[in-house]
């Protein structure tokens, strides 16, 4: 599809990654003057312009980092706002924006389907529409259950409805898009004793990391008649984000409990550290929300969840981070070639040379940019390093979680994380992707010569 505009001729030379880029920069624009508005403060509220920028990124990138108590600084108008942009960086800029232009009757031609598929990491032009309906489906559905279960639960902790149902509304927005914003004004550690609030939140957290098409094929498969689920296939992609995502969490819980057994964990009962290292296995996917102050476990704690935040969600999700998938492919093809084997195969299948390819190349490029990030910060910032690394990886794998350093920050490290949100959001191969050109490679190859390695 060839724009009509002599002005905006420029757009139809760029890549499809190029444009979605531009697209999510006017985002970060929009959400910028929306956070702006003076509605969106309580009164006599005023705060600095780099917040409320690094407050905006924060919420379209659906990380939850932030530099104001939002509990003290957003109206009710503020918070509904909020919610919104939260709503706008979990589904995505373009699943969003199709939405509307289907909703008016529109019709999604070429450019608009390779934009679709760009932002929601698939590989192919088909169904890319019937996708964007099932995601925006599903997550409204999820949302309003959520919504009604927590508000209608809260009823017992808030003194008027009005409050428990915005915080039922809000907090489900912040689960379900991994943002990790809160408006209790110290996350859910006031509901740290009542397990259900912390099992609906880990159940949110879960279906907004493990992957849109995840649900999808979840949904297809409890929906479908009995007849036709024995013939049912669950794709690569839901097996390999599945397994990773539930040993992920298993591992987590384990180590988190296991290197504070004899700090955090001692004098509770085993269901109250089970809870806490469960929620922050969990939340360590993308979540943002905590059930304590983080800052009192010990530093080989921080630095095991900073690896848990590095890695992140699943694809095609509301998190960010290296991704699942990229982090289960990495491992596979160490243990694979330490074996001698000559490809890659996970339950009967073999993985393509250029997924494997895009995996190394993603993890690589994002310890080079976290590397880089941790150690400019660390010459402007007087904190130490596991504070710095706790929080560049939270920034990174868009969780939220902090040990309390984001408020004191300079503006220029501010700016930094605002970068690791953004690149974290729209992942490490669209900004490789950023420069590759329209442009069709020559078919002429030059003569290969062996390197020595290691």
């Amino acid at each position: 599809m060839k724009l009509r505009y002599p002005s905006l001729y420029w757009m139809n030379k760029l890549t499809p990654v190029q444009v979605l880029l531009i697209f999510y920069f006017l985002a970060v624009l929009l959400s910028t003057a929306i956070m702006s508005l003076p509605i969106a403060y309580q009164e006599g509220v005023e705060i600095p312009f780099i917040d409320v920028v690094f407050t905006a990124v924060s919420a379209l990138s659906v990380t939850g980092l932030s530099s104001i108590t939002i509990a003290d600084t957003l109206s009710t108008t503020g918070i509904i706002l909020l919610a919104l942009i939260l709503q706008l960086g979990a589904v995505g800029v373009m699943a969003i924006g199709t939405f509307i232009w289907l909703f008016l009757g529109k019709k999604i031609g070429l450019k608009e389907r390779r934009l679709i598929m760009t932002d929601q990491n698939q590989h192919t032009f088909e169904g890319m529409v019937r996708l964007i309906k099932q995601i925006v489906y599903v997550l409204l559905t999820i949302e309003l259950i959520g919504f009604i279960v927590l508000g209608t639960y809260y009823l017992q902790y808030f003194p008027t409805a009005k409050e428990a149902y915005l915080n039922g509304f809000f907090g489900t927005i912040s689960a379900i898009s991994n943002g990790g914003f809160d408006i209790t004004g110290e996350s859910l550690i006031p509901f740290k004793d009542d397990y259900f609030v912390q099992f609906i939140n880990i159940l949110l957290i879960i279906f907004g990391a493990i992957g849109f098409p995840v649900l999808i094929e979840v949904k297809e498969y409890i929906f479908s008649k009995s007849d036709n689920q024995r013939f049912m296939r669950f794709s690569l992609y839901t097996k390999v984000t599945t397994s990773t995502f539930a040993i992920l969490i298993v591992i987590g819980t384990i180590f988190i409990y296991l290197f504070d057994i004899n700090n955090f964990f001692v004098g509770k009962t085993w269901h109250e550290s089970f809870f806490y290292a469960l929620f922050q296995a969990v939340t360590t996917r993308s979540g943002g929300l905590s059930t304590m102050d983080v800052s009192q476990l010990t530093e080989q704690n921080h630095l095991f969840m900073s690896l848990l935040m590095f890695i992140g969600a699943s694809p095609s999700s509301a998190g960010g981070g290296i991704r699942t998938t990229t982090f289960a492919l990495a491992v596979i093809f160490i243990i694979t070639y330490a074996r001698g084997v000559g490809s890659i195969r996970i339950f009967k299948r073999e993985v393509y040379e250029e997924d494997l390819l895009k995996a190394v190349t993603v993890v690589m490029m994002a310890v080079i940019l976290v590397f880089f990030s941790v150690l400019i910060m660390t010459i402007v910032e007087p904190f130490s390093l596991t504070q710095i690394l706790f929080e560049v990886t939270s920034a990174f794998g868009t969780v939220g979680l902090s040990l309390g350093i984001t408020s004191e920050i300079t503006t220029f490290s501010k700016i930094v994380l605002m970068i690791l949100m953004f690149i974290g959001r729209v992942g490490i191969i669209s900004l490789l992707f950023i420069f590759k050109s329209n442009k069709k490679s020559g078919k002429y190859h030059f003569p290969k010569e062996k390197i020595i390695i290691g």
